[in-house]
């Protein structure tokens, strides 16, 4: 998987202006970004914000990373299940997996907690260690159907600078996902310089065991919680303590999360990247079956949430390859 490029953080908080952000276009989103940490970082600001309590927290699929077809964690369940699909004959009656086989999203959508639920039981008895290695592998021998490109590289450029200079200003970030944390503690320190511990995402469920002497952590079929809709505020305020001052997502999954945080005292900035660029990534809202943005974009013409166009706000979507495949 490629390195997130390392940015000097003292020397990043002193580049001018019109130098920040490179891969965003002048505009009313830049210019609320730039206001917003420049408000709550400057001291002696009405709005200043102590750096322990400047806590920003992003959603992943379709805000750090594509989504589309299919959330990548879909598609290496898809993997998943059919690689293990001989060990159990009676999935051959669950719509769920029929779903799966035809590749039917529409019917994907509709039962995707039974899919999860599945994969949860394809995996059940792998250790953790184990389960780790398996998305390594998946992740370096998988590329995304249409775009091939491998997964990984299929991050948002835009948002890898507004990671770096967020952090730059203090800022403690947090991904907060419908998406498992085992799936994602797995790369997203490399992917996006945030560390397995700062990753809320739903719970599948462990148990603890010795074998052949050794300690491990077994995986278990079943979830402990979704960390999704209204469970999102939940995840943030068990994993986190604080309330956060930024909240960046793009579909009504990720609308609690945004009316959680700009329900807090003081001063407060919610995002949504609005997936409207067919040419360049997908584009899709209201009509979603994986990542519909309706509820959460009406609310956001009433809140005063910031719609981020990727057509009109981003100058560039993912990294730049090099000769040798990788950024």
């Amino acid at each position: 998987m490629p390195e997130t490029p390392a940015v000097a953080s003292s020397a990043l908080s002193n580049v001018p202006a019109a130098r920040v952000l490179p891969a965003w276009q002048n505009g009313a989103a830049r210019d609320a970004l730039l206001a917003f940490v420049a408000d709550v970082t400057r001291e002696g600001s009405p709005d200043y914000v102590a750096p322990e309590a400047r806590i920003a927290v992003f959603d992943n699929d379709g805000t750090l990373w594509s989504e589309a077809p299919l959330p990548f964690q879909i598609a290496f369940m898809i993997d998943q299940l059919k690689a293990h699909a001989s060990e159990h004959p009676e999935w051959a009656d669950n719509p769920a997996f029929k779903a799966l086989l035809a590749h039917d999203r529409a019917a994907m959508a509709q039962h995707k907690k039974a899919l999860l639920d599945l994969l949860s039981a394809a995996n059940s008895g792998m250790t953790t260690d184990e389960y780790d290695a398996s998305i390594q592998k998946w992740l370096a021998n998988s590329r995304h159907p249409t775009l091939d490109r491998p997964y990984t590289e299929l991050v948002y450029q835009p948002q890898l600078e507004l990671l770096d200079y967020l952090r730059a200003h203090g800022f403690t970030i947090w991904i907060v996902s419908g998406g498992t944390s085992e799936f994602m503690r797995v790369w997203t320190e490399r992917a996006y310089g945030i560390a397995p511990d700062h990753i809320v995402g739903t719970q599948e469920k462990l148990r603890y065991e010795v074998r052949d002497g050794r300690s491990v952590l077994v995986r278990e079929p079943g979830f402990d919680f979704f960390d999704d809709g209204a469970g999102k505020p939940v995840g943030i305020f068990r994993a986190i303590g604080r309330r956060p001052i930024l909240a960046f997502g793009n579909s009504d999954g990720d609308r609690e999360m945004l009316e959680y945080t700009t329900s807090g005292p003081g001063k407060t900035l919610a995002l949504l990247v609005h997936h409207d660029d067919g040419a360049r990534e997908f584009a899709y809202d209201k009509d979603s079956e994986f990542a519909r943005l309706d509820k959460a974009l009406d609310e956001a013409a009433t809140r005063g949430w910031i719609v981020v166009s990727m057509k009109r706000d981003w100058k560039t979507i993912y990294p730049a390859q090099k000769a040798d495949g990788t950024r």
